[in-house]
C-alpha cells in the first residue's frame, strides 16, 4: 500500500466512508497531501504529515475572520480532512481578491504576538511562546533562533539586526492575525477567481510580514495594494526585515543555494 493510498484510506475513515477513488497532489517536500472520492460521492483533501490538529485550529481561526479558508472536516490519526475546493485559476487574475481576503484577515486582532502553539516547518521549528513586544518576538523568535543554524557572519549580522529592531519595528497595541506563509503556492484560485487560504502557520503579529512573504516569489500588482488599504509609513524599509524569516527557513531547509538571498536582504536592511 502507497503512504497516499494509506492516507486517503485514513482520511475516508476520518469521514466515516470508504475511499472510491484518490489522487496525490503536489504537498511539496513537507507533507503529503491526496484528493479522494468517497464511495457515496463526497470528495474531500487529506493532508498527512506536520501537525494535523495545530493546522486544523489555525484554518479555523483563519475562516473565524470571514477569511477564505477550506472547511475542516475531521482530524486525527496524523491527518488532517479538508474541504475539496475549486482550483485551477491563474493568481495573476485574482490579485483584487487576495487583497480583500487579507485585509480581513488582518482585521482580526489579538491581544499580544505570538500563537497557543508552537508549530514547524519539517525540521525548523516555529517558536510562538506569547510576547507583548513586537520587536522582541520578531528578533527573538524569528530571527536568533537561526543563529545556532548558519555560519559566523550570518549570525553576527542577524545579531547587530536583532538589536536594532527597537528603533526600526513598531509596538503593535493589537497585533493582526496572521497567515504566517502565505506564497502564491498557498492560495488556491478557483477559474472564477475565488481564492481560499491553505498550509497556514497562524501567528499574531505585523500583517506586514504576510506581504513580504507574497514578495518572496511574486509580485503583487498595485489591484492587490488597492484592495488591501492603505500602507504605514516605512512599509518599504521594513520589508527586507520580514523577509529574511521566510529566506532563513529555505535556507536551513534547503541548502546554501539560499544563502545570496539571505545575504541580500541583509544587506537591503542594512546591516
Amino acid at each position: 500500500m502507497s503512504k497516499f493510498t494509506a492516507l486517503g484510506e485514513a482520511g475516508a475513515a476520518l469521514l466515516g466512508g470508504t475511499v472510491a477513488t484518490g489522487t496525490a497532489l503536489g504537498g511539496g517536500s513537507l507533507s503529503e497531501i491526496v484528493r479522494i472520492r468517497l464511495a457515496d460521492g463526497r470528495e474531500a483533501v487529506v493532508k498527512g504529515g506536520g501537525r494535523p490538529e495545530v493546522e486544523a485550529r489555525m484554518l479555523r481561526a483563519i475562516a473565524g475572520t470571514g477569511a477564505p479558508a477550506p472547511a475542516v472536516l475531521a482530524v486525527g490519526d496524523g491527518a488532517l480532512v479538508i474541504e475539496a475546493v475549486d482550483a485551477g485559476g491563474s493568481i495573476s487574475q485574482a490579485w483584487p481578491q487576495i487583497g480583500t481576503a487579507l485585509a480581513t484577515l488582518h482585521a482580526s486582532k489579538g491581544a499580544s504576538c505570538g500563537w497557543n502553539d508552537d508549530y514547524a516547518f519539517a525540521r525548523v521549528a516555529i517558536e510562538n511562546r506569547w510576547t507583548q513586544s513586537w520587536p522582541a518576538f520578531w528578533g527573538e523568535r524569528r530571527l536568533l533562533v537561526n543563529v545556532p543554524h548558519v555560519g559566523a557572519d550570518l549570525a553576527r549580522r542577524l545579531e547587530a539586526l536583532a538589536q536594532s529592531l527597537p528603533d526600526r519595528l513598531p509596538e503593535l497595541a493589537a497585533p493582526s492575525l496572521l497567515h504566517g506563509d502565505l506564497w502564491g503556492g498557498n492560495v488556491l484560485v478557483s477559474p472564477g477567481g475565488a481564492v481560499s487560504f491553505i498550509d497556514p502557520a497562524c501567528y499574531y503579529g505585523h500583517g506586514e510580514v504576510d506581504i513580504a512573504m507574497l514578495n518572496m516569489f511574486d509580485t503583487p500588482p498595485r489591484a492587490f495594494y488597492d484592495a488591501y488599504g492603505p500602507l504605514e509609513p516605512g512599509f518599504d524599509e521594513r520589508q527586507p526585515i520580514y523577509r529574511l524569516w521566510p529566506a532563513l527557513v529555505h535556507l536551513r531547509l534547503f541548502g546554501s543555494g539560499y544563502g545570496g538571498l539571505v545575504e541580500r536582504l541583509l544587506s537591503d536592511a542594512g546591516v
